[in-house]
């Protein structure tokens, strides 16, 4: 496990900072991934560091910019260090859609599938469950 682990995890509250998935359901503890990736001049520091589900590590890998598909601009994907999650995003409670608010909302949604089938089925349970938002 990562060392930064306990830090990156209580300061984004156990959730993924992407998609906002509650960490307590999984039988595994969220990834600490790095905002901007080294290999793209992005810091080792924790202000870099962000907690995020497997799904959301995985689509996000190495990506900093996605197409809005609004716009067809390509912004710059969510920054959880930067940006606040309410601001870029909204959900819906019947579907368990998560809509993007901004382009940086829209292209990050779609960047990281966060509304895939798999993720609607889950994000309807925690909904239920009241663990989600």
């Amino acid at each position: 496990m990562n060392s930064r682990y306990p830090l990156v995890a209580q300061r984004a509250r156990h959730r993924c900072e992407y998609c906002n998935a509650p960490e307590a359901i999984f039988n595994f503890p969220f990834e600490v991934e790095h905002v901007i990736p080294p290999r793209h001049g992005g810091s080792q520091g924790d202000e870099n560091l962000a907690l995020a589900c497997r799904s959301c590590n995985l689509f996000k890998s190495d990506i900093l910019e996605y197409q809005d598909s609004k716009t067809l601009v390509f912004v710059p994907i969510f920054d959880p260090r930067k940006g606040r999650w309410d601001e870029h995003f909204t959900w819906s409670a019947e579907t368990g859609t998560i809509h993007g608010l901004s382009p940086i909302g829209r292209a990050t949604v779609a960047c990281l599938r966060m509304n895939s089938d798999n993720q609607l089925i889950a994000r309807l349970h925690w909904i239920r469950l009241g663990l989600f938002p």
